[in-house]
């Protein structure tokens, strides 16, 4: 089988500008809401200020200790109920495997599979759909019998700088 991922994935680096990906996260999430009519209450959207500008996943507590940081007394259970309206909405996933929220890069159809590259050292966790394996798998389960409630897939490895860290700067010059 081959797989189709619809998106190149944008693995920021050293000149990476988080400033841009928090714009384009509230950006969607205001569009969002003011068509399903969903609100975007101000701790929502903060929540959603703090996991867009970090491209690794981040727990509740961690995110509760960010808000604290800037001055903000914020309750777990306060942040675990933005999240949910988060992930409801489709404006950041749950990362299973890290028992972590990262925001949602992109529109997916209802069919995609969500593929989460993560890597091992750093922990940045790239966000790409594949249209062609959801197709595939929607059709495995329906054969089966099964209903999935989601279709996400985590990958672990290391991603290029990590990788190229770990070979080290001599590894680069044989080439």
């Amino acid at each position: 089988m081959t797989i189709q991922l619809d998106a190149t994935p944008k693995a920021p680096h050293a000149e990476h500008d988080h400033s841009i990906c928090v714009a384009e996260a509230l950006a969607r999430a205001e569009l969002c809401c003011g068509e399903s009519g969903a609100r975007l209450t101000p701790l929502r959207r903060r929540v959603l200020e703090v996991l867009a500008d970090s491209h690794v996943p981040l727990g509740a507590y961690e995110l509760v200790e960010r808000l604290g940081a800037s001055g903000e007394k914020t309750p777990p259970m306060s942040v675990y109920r933005a999240l949910d309206f988060l992930v409801g909405e489709g404006l950041a996933h749950r990362v299973e495997s890290r028992n972590a929220y990262i925001a949602c890069g992109r529109e997916h159809a209802a069919d995609d599979v969500v593929v989460f590259l993560i890597c091992d050292d750093c922990g940045l966790t790239t966000e790409l759909a594949s249209h062609a394996m959801g197709r595939d798998l929607a059709w495995a389960a329906r054969s089966a019998g099964f209903s999935p409630r989601a279709s996400v897939v985590e990958i672990p490895g290391l991603c290029a700088p990590c990788a190229e860290h770990r070979r080290g700067p001599a590894a680069g010059k044989d080439r």
